[in-house]
């Protein structure tokens, strides 16, 4: 029998995790059809249930559109959602938003969020930067309806308004949370 240290596994686990990886490239893939058609339904739903958001959106420099992030915590909490960059109504880049958080939580959740860059500058200087958006978060979400004080650092040093709606789930809490937004090819 073979003696395994743990330098051979965890050699091993990144070999086949980097193996892994390249397979599912997204070049070829239906992934970006697939987020398009749910911004496109998540948009018509924000604007359908919430009418002022449409004036918003009209005066935006683009739009990041995640139709659905799903996040579960006890005590430590993580989350996870893809979305469309749009400008002009195109989309111009797909993006992953990966959350992490720790605190008093415990519960699941599902919600969409829109970002909306209400200046050119805003926008390029998401496009350019790492993407983190740190806060604290006082939240609870019960059903349909959730209220959220949020103070985010996005919010602090540029003009972007972010709508959070259509939460559904069991969550209670309060933590410290950061989202990191990763371009993506899907």
């Amino acid at each position: 029998m073979s003696n395994f240290s743990r330098r051979s596994f965890v050699l091993a686990a990144l070999a086949g995790a980097t193996t892994a990886a390249a397979c599912n490239n997204g070049v070829g893939s239906q992934g970006g059809a697939r987020i398009d058609a749910r911004a496109d339904s998540t948009l018509n739903y924000l604007f359908t249930n919430y009418p002022n958001t449409q004036d918003l959106a009209a005066r935006s420099a683009g739009m990041l559109v995640m139709p659905l992030i799903t996040e579960a915590g006890f005590g430590v909490g993580g989350g996870f959602g893809r979305g469309a960059l749009r400008v002009n109504g195109t989309t111009v880049d797909y993006y992953s938003a990966t959350k992490g958080s720790f605190g008093l939580q415990i519960g699941g959740q599902q919600f969409s969020h829109v970002l909306f860059f209400m200046t050119e500058g805003a926008l390029s200087n998401f496009r350019r930067s790492s993407g983190w958006a740190a806060g604290a978060d006082i939240e609870y979400v019960f059903k349909n309806e959730g209220e959220n004080l949020r103070a985010e650092t996005t919010a602090i040093n540029s003009p972007v308004v972010a709508v959070i709606f259509g939460q559904a789930g069991a969550m209670a809490g309060a933590s410290l949370e950061g989202v990191k937004y990763t371009r993506i090819i899907p």
